[in-house]
């Protein structure tokens, strides 16, 4: 059995605004591990409901938050003028983790947008994380965003359900969720993310942070090629890759998710042992 809370965590700007956090946690027996998510852009903590319960199943606590501007969180919707305060909120949630649990081994878990905010983390607070996983990531560049950026006006193009999952489910309730952005990005967005993944690639490796990269093979959305870079600029010396076949964004919603979540619960067992 698992336990499900959820608070209201002081966040947003200057800390003014509200952050809708939650904490999942096995009913019986102690956890061995820490979890954090650091969910995607548009979405919230809500659609990693599965993902936190497999997650206590395989003896963590999991911890995380809706981003400012995201799902049951203040802020103006998907509105994010600097990253380094969307890091920061991230470690607000990490501090009360932390004070729960002082001396499990965490591991970040970051999907795309969160695969960003997740491994600059790691690099503004060097030690506070033990692990490092990255589902998608936007990191190094995406040439999306690219596009995004270079247009006069951006385009009103919500995201194409059927780019996250090989399972229609998922797309249908990802279409179907009041609580995901459907619009089209804001401008100070676009800029802060670009900004973003420019201060991530310049500000170097992880060193011996044990990182691992899970990422679908015909993920359209953020392709493996421009995660690629992002990798190969922030890897350091403890590194494991598995690039999906036929999965596509969301590889924890994909039809093949038990793999993604049993090469996350080895990865995070390495610390436990």
């Amino acid at each position: 059995m698992i336990s499900t809370r959820e608070w209201g965590l002081a966040g947003g700007p200057d800390g003014s605004g509200k952050l809708a956090a939650r904490a999942w946690a096995p009913t019986e027996g102690e956890p061995s591990w820490l979890a954090v998510l650091v969910h995607g852009y548009g979405e919230h903590l809500g659609r990693y409901e599965q993902v936190a319960e497999d997650l206590c199943a395989a003896g963590a606590v999991v911890y995380g938050a809706d981003h400012r501007g995201h799902g049951r969180s203040s802020g103006e919707r998907v509105l994010i003028e600097d990253y380094a305060e969307v890091v920061e909120d991230v470690h607000r949630v990490l501090t009360q983790a932390r004070t729960a649990y002082r001396s499990l081994p965490l591991v970040m878990i970051g999907h795309s947008m969160g695969g960003l905010i997740a491994t600059r983390y790691a690099q503004v607070h060097p030690g506070s994380v033990q692990a490092l996983a990255l589902s998608g990531p936007v990191l190094g560049r995406w040439t999306a965003l690219e596009a995004i950026a270079a247009a006069e006006e951006i385009p009103d193009a919500p995201v194409d359900p059927a780019t996250l999952s090989r399972d229609p489910a998922v797309g249908e309730a990802y279409a179907a969720d009041e609580l995901v952005w459907h619009g089209p990005f804001k401008r100070a967005t676009v800029n802060a993310l670009a900004t973003e993944l420019e201060r991530g690639n310049a500000a170097g490796d992880l060193g011996s942070l044990p990182l691992l990269w899970v990422h679908g093979h015909e993920d359209r959305l953020v392709p493996v090629s421009d995660t690629r870079v992002g990798i190969e600029a922030v890897a350091g010396e403890d590194v494991t890759v598995r690039i999906f076949p036929g999965a596509r964004h969301e590889v924890f919603n994909e039809t093949n998710r038990d793999e993604v979540i049993a090469e996350v619960v080895r990865f995070a067992g390495r610390l436990t042992r």
